[in-house]
């Protein structure tokens, strides 16, 4: 009789257990859910916390909320010049319909990723398409992208129930024949402009030559004008000096002046003659010391 109570309780308890784990669930707070019976959906957008169903005819599909990232296969694009480029790409996503979620890729993630692909591709090409080569360089991928996010997040929450939060491109290269066509154009470009630099840089050289020339002409003949100028005042004053001199004492000036001259003559080298008058007013001083 004992044995057959203590069956009961853990027959009711077991029982109790699986009522439990089949009718109580928990949605987390990174998830929502939507609930089915029979494969239809009852309940849509059930948040995070405890809920309960009806065991065996409902069922629960959880889906994760949080931003979810699809790294996209490297393509190849044409640019509006009809230039290749090759993008390297990825998408932010999120579920924000789990309704239309469920019934666009059943739950599958990646049945989702596999939609989604194709639409970033086309949606990539149409970009590039509209964009020269330059713009594609020149502009901000930030910029470059936010067209292509808002046309294909509006495309995807009506599709999917999924919204594209972000398209970022990672690189963008050329293809090998078109990079060495674009570097020599580069270099070339690089080239043009150091002539440029170098001739004016040049122009600048002669320009600045020029004014340190004119600037050295300007102050050698300023120098010269003031060398004059100070040789011309000083042989004034040497001569005023020898004729004041020579005014106080004539006879000893005159007596100086046949000294040097006879030093000049007699201390010459190289056997010159002179023939003069013995008696001539050259020799007077020779003669006699008086000179009378």
């Amino acid at each position: 009789m004992i044995n057959n109570k203590s069956l009961i309780i853990v027959g009711g308890l077991a029982a109790l257990a699986w009522l439990a784990s089949n009718t109580l669930y928990v949605v987390d707070e990174t998830q929502r859910a939507v609930k089915l019976r029979f494969g239809e959906v009852i309940e849509e957008n059930i948040q995070p916390g405890l809920h309960a169903k009806v065991p065996i005819t409902q069922t629960i599909r959880k889906f994760d909320t949080r931003v979810l990232t699809l790294d996209t296969e490297t393509s190849r694009y044409l640019t509006r010049e009809q230039k290749a480029v090759i993008v390297d790409s990825y998408v932010k996503w999120q579920v924000i319909n789990p309704t239309r979620y469920y019934e666009a890729t059943a739950g599958d993630e990646l049945m989702a990723v596999r939609l989604i692909q194709p639409r970033v591709d086309e949606s990539l090409r149409n970009e590039f398409g509209q964009l020269s080569l330059q713009q594609i360089i020149a502009e901000k991928r930030d910029e470059l992208m936010s067209g292509p996010t808002a046309d294909l997040n509006a495309l995807m929450r009506e599709e999917l129930g999924v919204a594209i939060l972000d398209i970022r491109v990672k690189r963008i290269d050329l293809p090998e024949d078109v990079s060495s066509a674009v570097y020599d154009r580069m270099r070339s470009e690089r080239e043009r402009e150091a002539r440029e630099w170098r001739a004016q840089g040049k122009e600048e050289a002669e320009r600045i030559q020029a004014n340190a020339d004119r600037r050295r002409q300007v102050l050698l003949a300023q120098a010269n004008e003031r060398s004059e100028t100070l040789r011309g005042e000083g042989d004034a004053e040497a001569a005023a000096i020898f004729a004041q001199a020579y005014g106080e004492d004539q006879e000893f000036f005159s007596f100086w002046r046949s000294l040097n001259a006879y030093r000049d003559t007699f201390g010459a080298s190289g056997g010159n003659m002179m023939v003069l008058d013995p008696s001539s007013d050259f020799f007077r001083y020779l003669k006699s010391p008086d000179a009378n």
